[in-house]
């Protein structure tokens, strides 16, 4: 307990650095623990210590976990791909859904959505940089993502969720980020409930926050590896 508590301690003063040197509010910065691969036990730890917004990948371990935790106050967001056929799952157990990449998942997420709950927290995944391994719609379609959340009564239109490339170059990285920071601002404009961009993980979230990310979604630096995670 007491590594996982240093962790996120430390980790929260390294976000009020980066806050601090780009003058912005750390208030501002959501920070998103990234629980895929890990054990009940250490979700516990961290929200002993204040964590409150979880994220994972694959559906049927997420909501062992949910099922299991009931008595937390829990914010769960889903970050992994969505297949048709578990959008009333999604939609009915999670607070937040990041990964929407097509039209047809729309009003699937929004029929499910049961009547007794807040509107589903919507984010657009875009990839933005056309890369074939990663999901993610384009940045045009985009646009057509975002007109149909907006109007659909269940679903909550929030923002984009962006993974840039991998690059060792600080000055490549920065310009990626800032370039769907842009993006992200222009398509704000012409939907006003957005504000969300959620960029930035474990290894470039000082950057990402730097270049206007105000959710970043960090595994490692709380958990330690997955290896870790699995052993133990």
């Amino acid at each position: 307990m007491n590594r996982i508590a240093f962790t996120l301690e430390a980790l929260q003063q390294e976000i009020a650095k980066t806050c601090a040197k780009g003058k912005i509010f750390q208030e501002n910065v959501r920070l998103i623990a990234v629980s895929k691969r890990q054990s009940v036990e250490k979700i516990v730890k961290l929200v002993h210590q204040g964590q409150t917004d979880f994220a994972e990948n694959q559906l049927q371990e997420a909501l062992e976990k949910i099922s299991q935790l009931t008595d937390f106050s829990i914010k769960w967001h889903f970050i992994g791909a969505i297949q048709s056929r578990k959008c009333k799952l999604i939609s009915e157990n999670f607070n937040w859904v990041q990964s929407i990449d097509r039209e047809k998942l729309i009003p699937k997420l929004n029929d499910a959505r049961p009547e007794h709950l807040e509107p589903l927290n919507a984010c657009i995944q875009i990839n933005f940089f056309n890369e074939p391994q990663k999901a993610g719609t384009t940045p045009k379609e985009a646009h057509r993502l975002a007109e149909l959340i907006a109007e659909a009564p269940n679903l909550k239109l929030r923002g984009i969720m962006a993974l840039p490339p991998r690059t060792d170059c600080f000055h490549t990285q920065k310009n990626n980020f800032e370039e769907i920071s842009n993006f992200y601002q222009q398509l704000k404009t012409s939907y006003p409930s957005m504000d969300t961009l959620s960029m930035g993980m474990s290894g470039d979230f000082e950057v990402a926050i730097l270049s206007g990310s105000n959710m970043i979604r960090v595994g490692t630096s709380l958990f330690g590896t997955r290896e870790d995670a699995i052993h133990g």
